[in-house]
């Protein structure tokens, strides 16, 4: 049996690094800026322990220079620098990570701050995707280390060779192609820096070359600004942080000017490095459906927005910075690998969101009261979607009554012989049971949002024995009266209606009701509106199917109202409009009418305010 070496051939590897191993052109700045960032992280590293000397009073810094007419962009910093071996040890060899092989010489668990950003070896090589032409000038912070100058034309060949370099520190200079132009325009240079480095550790400072100096009034220098803030506020401790600095990091980060209700702040050492802030943003009930943005960062470095491996999904809806080292990425370092760890960390913030809101409902009920209405929605749906979730949140679920008063579901429940819960889908369509509900004393909950009728099935899956039903599912035995009426009388009664609305699929009944002025009510069962909001859920995949329920409301007639006692009294057109007339008024507290129905009923008003006259 023979064995050899699988050999990688770089003049293939250049055109597949190019245009595969990252999903954005523009991300070869982020990795250039944070392989400059390691730089100087290590040598800290090494002069903390005493292995590099380094004045006491400098000043680390990544300076971005834009050459526009020698089509030059340049990344420079004054880090670890590199010698003729190393370069050619981790610059040629292709994977091979000088970040890695640093971590394995220096390791040291217990410093948190001297976390390296690179792993993988490829990051240099993204400089290739917007250049003809990459140049390397580098020189070590070891003494008597010469120079380095290299350079590749993204070929086979590379040239290397000692030259003198006054300052410690590496310049990556960038000859950019014509494809490439917008990465000589400070606007777009700009504006990748603020998406990728925006709180990387190291001030960064962006020039451009030929640019004048910006001066005061007195004509002296203004001193150029980093563009970067190197110490974000989730890098601090929860109580170093002000409301006043949190409010204006979300105003700065996510550009909402409007104020968060409340925010998280995790800050965890162990089992993992884990720090963040969730927001919890006030909801635009007309855009409700837009997610919300959570900023995935390693090591302070932007990775992606909205990685759903690690934020559970209902928690999109929130605005926030997950900054998370320990995450397995991808070589690319723009996607998460699927690891089992990755699923703890998305647990802990789980877990964490839950006791926020325990914590506000036990500490500040008014404030989770006012809370609600912006946040139950994506409380709901991560109960649905999340069991565990709901086990640790269900008794912090609040329902809006009738009267605005939030109540837990055990608070409406009290002091009543069922587990039946009314609720009212639509104020305004439902009114006419509003308002007969007030009268008997009796109480619902308010809940219009579309995943309510999904909620409540699933609420009556876990707690056995509760049961939701609208409050025009049925007529409540609290609201009939003792009157007794034939059956006899109720069988004219429905014969005069089904005659005069000629539809002999109708389903009419005839109870007595205490409200006398209602003459008519209609009644869906709780069932078949689920089924029609069920298939009107799923859009086009069932069109058509919520209208097989159509013909299973109830038309209720009042035997108690004055205008069906007299019915019988009147003869031909005249019962036959009043009849339509109530049906119709009846649908209008049920359903919108369709524009012919609506028609219909506009001219049969007048008609009928014509004959009082």
């Amino acid at each position: 049996m023979a064995k050899g070496n699988i050999s990688v051939n770089s003049e293939n590897i250049f055109p597949v690094i190019k245009k595969w191993l990252y999903s954005d052109k523009d991300i070869f700045l982020r990795e250039l800026v944070s392989n400059a960032c390691d730089a100087i992280t290590k040598l800290k590293k090494l002069s903390g322990i005493g292995e590099a000397s380094v004045p006491a009073d400098e000043k680390y810094r990544i300076d971005v220079i834009i050459d526009k007419e020698n089509k030059k962009l340049i990344i420079a910093d004054n880090g670890i620098g590199m010698t003729k071996e190393e370069v050619e040890k981790y610059i040629t060899d292709i994977a091979f990570s000088g970040a890695t092989d640093f971590l394995e010489k220096f390791k040291d668990e217990s410093d948190k701050d001297a976390q390296i950003i690179g792993h993988f070896g490829l990051g240099f090589y993204s400089a290739f995707m917007p250049s003809e032409r990459v140049e390397i000038e580098t020189l070590s912070y070891k003494a008597g280390e010469s120079g380095v100058k290299w350079s590749c034309d993204g070929g086979m060949t590379y040239d290397i060779e000692v030259f003198d370099k006054a300052s410690r520190g590496t310049r990556i200079i960038l000859t950019i192609a014509e494809d490439s132009k917008e990465f000589l325009e400070e606007y777009t240079v700009r504006s990748v820096l603020s998406k990728y480095c925006a709180f990387i550790p190291v001030e960064i400072y962006l020039t451009v070359e030929g640019e004048e100096e910006k001066k005061d009034d007195n004509g002296n220098v203004i001193p150029k600004m980093p563009i970067n803030d190197t110490t974000p506020l989730w890098m601090k401790a929860p109580k170093d942080c002000t409301e006043e600095e949190y409010r204006a990091f979300y105003k700065k980060v996510f550009l909402d000017f409007n104020e968060p209700l409340f925010w998280i702040h995790l800050n965890v050492d162990f089992p993992f490095n884990l720090k963040g802030i969730l927001y919890f943003p006030k909801a635009n009930h007309e855009y409700a459906s837009i997610e919300g943005q959570i900023k995935l960062f390693n090591n302070q470095v932007f990775v992606a927005d909205n990685v759903k491996e690690v934020i559970p999904e209902f928690l999109m809806l929130l605005k926030g910075v997950i900054d998370c080292p320990d995450l397995p990425l991808n070589v690319s370092r723009s996607f998460l690998q699927n690891d089992g760890y990755v699923k703890k960390i998305s647990s802990h913030i789980t877990k964490k969101v839950a006791d926020k809101l325990k914590e506000i409902y036990t500490k500040e009920r008014e404030e989770y009261n006012k809370y609600w209405d912006d946040i139950n929605v994506f409380i709901k749906y991560g109960c649905m979607r999340d069991e565990k979730f709901y086990d640790k949140i269900k008794d912090y679920i609040i329902y809006k009554d009738l009267d605005g008063k939030y109540l837990t579901l055990p608070e409406y429940l009290d002091g009543k012989e069922n587990k039946d819960v009314y609720y009212v889908s639509d104020e305004n369509m439902q009114s006419q049971y509003i308002n007969m509900f007030r009268e008997n004393g009796m109480n619902a909950v308010i809940l219009p949002a579309m995943m309510d009728t999904h909620f409540i099935s699933f609420v009556e899956m876990k707690e056995d024995g509760t049961k939701f039903r609208r409050i025009d599912s049925a007529v409540d035995e609290n609201f009939k009266t003792d009157e007794s009426i034939s059956e006899q009388d109720k069988e004219e009664i429905v014969k005069i209606f089904a005659d005069a609305l000629g539809d002999e699929t109708l389903k009419i009944e005839v109870q007595s009701l205490k409200k006398a002025d209602t003459s008519a009510v209609i009644l869906l069962s709780e069932e078949s509106r689920r089924m029609q909001e069920m298939y009107r859920s799923y859009g086009q995949q069932f069109a058509g199917m919520s209208d097989m329920f159509r013909d299973e409301f109830t038309f209720v007639l009042n035997s108690n109202n004055p205008l069906i006692k007299k019915l019988s009294d009147i003869d031909g057109e005249d019962r036959k409009m009043l009849c339509e007339h109530i049906y119709d008024l009846a649908m209008l507290s049920h359903k919108p009418l369709s524009p012919e129905q609506m028609t219909k009923f506009i001219e049969r008003s007048n008609q009928l305010m014509s004959k009082i006259i």
